[in-house]
Order: C-alpha cells, then sequence, then structure tokens
C-alpha cells in the first residue's frame, strides 16, 4: 500500500457567521475525517471537529499548531476545496470489498479475455460511479451488469458495456 492520496471529502457552503462549514463525505463513517489530518490539492492541512451532521469546524494545520477558521469569510473561501488522506491511513479493505481509488490503473478485459484497456479513473457526479477508461475516455457505468468482475489481486477488471456505449464505439 502506497502513500496517494484518497479524496474523503470536499469542503461545501459556511454553516453559520462563526466559520463553521458544511461537509460533503465520501466516507462509510464521517468520522474518518474527524480522525486523521486532512491535506487539500495545494498541500494545505487541516483538522476537521464534527458539529452535528455535516457540519463541522475547521482548523488549519501548521508547524505553529493549529488556527481555528473562525469567520465566515475565511469558510466561504475554502468552498470546494478537495480533502484527502493517505491511502495507507485506511484499514484494509475486507474480503470481495475495494476502494474505488484501487481500481485505477486495473487492465480492462471484455468477457473473451481480451485486454481493451485500463481504468484510467473512477468518476462519480452523483447518479452513480462510472470506470473511465484509457485510451479513449470511454465511460462504463460501474454496474454488477457492466463490471462483472473486480479481480483487484490479479490486477484487472471485466467490461461488459452497455448497448448504448457499444454503438457509440462503433
Amino acid at each position: 500500500m502506497d502513500d496517494q492520496l484518497i479524496l474523503m471529502g470536499v469542503i461545501g457552503k459556511p454553516h453559520g457567521v462563526r466559520g463553521q462549514v458544511r461537509v460533503n463525505v465520501f466516507a462509510e463513517d464521517p468520522e474518518v475525517l474527524a480522525a486523521h489530518t486532512l491535506t487539500d490539492r495545494k498541500g494545505r492541512q487541516f483538522a476537521l471537529a464534527w458539529a452535528h451532521e455535516n457540519v463541522a469546524w475547521l482548523s488549519e494545520v501548521t508547524q505553529a499548531g493549529q488556527r481555528r477558521i473562525s469567520d465566515r469569510d475565511e469558510a466561504a473561501a475554502l468552498t470546494n476545496v478537495e480533502l484527502f488522506i493517505p491511502r495507507s491511513a485506511l484499514p484494509e479493505a475486507a474480503e470481495e470489498e475495494f476502494y474505488l481509488a484501487d481500481l485505477i490503473g486495473l487492465r480492462a478485459r471484455d468477457e473473451a479475455g481480451r485486454e481493451i484497456g485500463r481504468v484510467g479513473n473512477v468518476l462519480d457526479f452523483g447518479a452513480g460511479a462510472s470506470l473511465e477508461l484509457t485510451p479513449g475516455g470511454r465511460l462504463i457505468p460501474f454496474t454488477k451488469a457492466c463490471v462483472p468482475v473486480v479481480n483487484v489481486a490479479e490486477g484487472y477488471v471485466v467490461i461488459n458495456p452497455p448497448l448504448e456505449v457499444e454503438a457509440r464505439d462503433e
């Protein structure tokens, strides 16, 4: 396991006038975010303390210590900041489970076993995850029907694209 950064949440709009923010959490257990130092894309570090459901206090973590975000304007400036933790901080996935980030880089095979590319990215725009295959950028819905086999240990997924995707690729 490496120290790849895993997206765990996104800071939303401010809540109130004292610096609290809404946080969109991508973890099964929101407490995971409060248990770790979070990093953004610029390398800034944050600590989070839940005030109540999906609303938190944020503190910027520096070498000098933690400084709580304490006003609405400073909180508003953090809207849409993505929060990451190192992959190594996450628990091992249970048998027959995996993290979506673990799919990136896996070989993509068709049902006959022919390699058709690799998983270049996992995207989720709110209606469910899709696998982006490279080369070509083809999007495959990440459902059991379209991706019937995921074998992280052996490094591949089996792709059975829906007819709409096959027709567009021809």
